[in-house]
């Protein structure tokens, strides 16, 4: 007789066929977007061939090639995705509200938030204004913590003998130093060191990425009895209540006998929580399970973002003098600070550059669309209550219409457009500082664009250039086959750096700035 879990597989596979039938057949409402790809019945092998082939990044390429400026759908298990492209396109998404098109709505029909994260972050994501607001304007006061973490960590986290060369596995070496990084200010010293809260910090973030993922292929009815197998959420939260549970419940009690503003208080991003939570958001659980979340994001984009960095410039090896250059001439005039890193504009443009060509997928700013009427763009495209819709990011990044050379990687693209606007236009003005990493621009999306844009890239942006000029001033890199970057992993619709890829590091022969 069949297991449970075969039961439950064989129901599930059914649910999902169903599914996949009634909205390839009854939402007319879509009718008048074209399908790229299977329809009907066949829709459901063009999703699964999505999934488990590789075959997205192209699907959605052909797409955006015979639909330019316009929208198309694909198949998806259950439903339709609806990609839309172009600038103009672009801003109205980005400019809609979320009572109209859901960021909250997008992600957790793709992630399965409130079962791997949970209802209560699912539904109150007010650490985002946490982020947005505290973290951001305390970058400058926490920036000698995250300069001394950053040392520290390459150094124990390389552990390079003096002269020799020694093959790393490079993206699991790079999460376990934005873990330390990161929780340099999250939680400060000297948790952010304790290997248990960092290894459940990293556990914590891959399993929302895998179980999500799994989670979300299923109807939204049985995703909490799924959740029950793929999931080790449960354990993650026990054991963050056993590591960071004393130090927040030290904080809590702390203001309460002293006030909110006691001496001595940390200033660090547990801190700044407790400034914005209200109500059952002051225990010990769920402050726990609100750094656990901001690790998860921070740990997912950063890591992956600096190991194609780091992909990226180990086959173009004539980068690496004009970066030392760089951050060894603005580190002689200012010293190691903020500023100095803000400074640094080749290295911004060649993190800027990776991050326009190696998008987390072919698609950004997913979105649901919740308005009873619906939402219309201004050229008259209409998307039904109820549609599950994005951006085609990648087509667009590597679009010639938008930029020169666009499918060509050119490490100072930034930096030249930053200078053109400089000089023949506004000095100093904002067209310049659109050219940044931390900007966002309908062209560009890796942050996303409008209300929903990435609150944390500012911190994000400031941590990548500094753990970048240190790797260019304190070692020498090279593949581990020569002259080759590591092919990407992809899954449906997600896109990762290799994660088995091997780099080959060596200490330079020179002072430390």
């Amino acid at each position: 007789m069949p297991d449970t879990t075969f039961l439950l597989f064989s129901a599930s596979v059914a649910l999902l066929f169903l599914a996949s039938i009634n909205k390839a057949f009854i939402h007319h409402e879509l009718d008048a977007i074209p399908i790229v790809g299977h329809s009907g019945l066949l829709s459901y092998w063009t999703a699964l061939q999505v999934i488990f082939t590789g075959g997205g990044p192209a699907l959605i390429q052909q797409g955006y090639q015979q639909y330019p400026e316009g929208c198309f759908r694909i198949a998806r298990l259950g439903h339709w995705l609806v990609i839309v492209s172009g600038p103009k396109h672009v801003k109205e998404f980005g400019d809609a509200p979320e009572h109209v098109l859901s960021f909250r709505g997008g992600i957790e029909n793709t992630l399965a938030v409130s079962q791997v994260v949970g209802r209560t972050i699912a539904e109150n994501t007010y650490h985002s204004t946490t982020i947005r607001g505290s973290l951001t304007k305390n970058l400058q006061a926490s920036f000698d913590g995250v300069k001394e973490e950053v040392e520290a960590a390459f150094d124990d986290i390389l552990d390079l003998p003096d002269t020799e060369w020694k093959t790393l596995k490079m993206l699991d070496s790079i999460t376990a130093v934005v873990a330390r990084v990161s929780n340099r200010v999250f939680v400060g010293l000297p948790l952010c060191r304790d290997q248990t809260y960092l290894d459940n910090s990293i556990q914590f973030a891959i399993d929302v990425i895998v179980s999500g993922q799994i989670i979300g292929f299923f109807p939204h009815s049985i995703r909490p009895l799924i959740s029950r197998f793929v999931t080790s959420r449960n354990k993650s939260i026990s054991t963050a209540l056993k590591v960071l549970g004393p130090v927040i419940e030290e904080r809590l009690a702390k203001a309460d006998e002293l006030g909110a503003d006691w001496e001595g208080k940390p200033n660090d991003f547990i801190s700044w929580l407790l400034e914005d939570a209200i109500g059952e958001e002051r225990t010990v659980h769920n402050l726990v399970l609100r750094v656990l979340s901001t690790n998860f994001a921070a740990l997912h984009t950063t890591s992956m973002m600096f190991t194609h960095a780091i992909f990226d410039l180990m086959t173009r090896p004539e980068l690496m003098q004009p970066f030392r250059e760089e951050a060894e001439r603005v580190v002689a005039e200012e010293d190691w600070t903020k500023n100095t890193v803000n400074n640094m504009v080749k290295i911004d443009s060649f993190l800027r550059e990776t991050q326009r060509l190696r998008t987390m997928a072919p698609i950004a700013m997913l979105r649901k669309v919740v308005s009873k009427d619906g939402f219309r763009f201004s050229d008259g495209k209409f998307l039904p209550e109820g549609t599950f819709t994005c951006i085609a990011a990648h087509s667009m990044h590597y679009d010639p219409s938008f930029r020169d050379n666009a499918a060509e990687f050119d490490a100072f693209r930034f930096v030249r457009e930053r200078e053109a606007f400089e000089a023949a236009r506004n000095p100093g003005g904002q067209d310049m500082f659109k050219r940044q990493m931390i900007s966002t621009t309908a062209d560009h999306l890796p942050w996303g664009i409008g209300k929903h844009a990435c609150p944390g890239r500012f911190f994000a942006t400031m941590e990548l250039k500094t753990m970048l000029a240190h790797v260019v001033t304190h070692y020498d890199i090279e593949p581990e086959v020569p002259g080759m970057r590591p092919n990407d992993n992809v899954f449906g619709l997600s896109t990762t750096p290799n994660m088995w890829a091997k780099v080959r590091f060596r200490k330079r022969a020179v002072p430390k700035l």
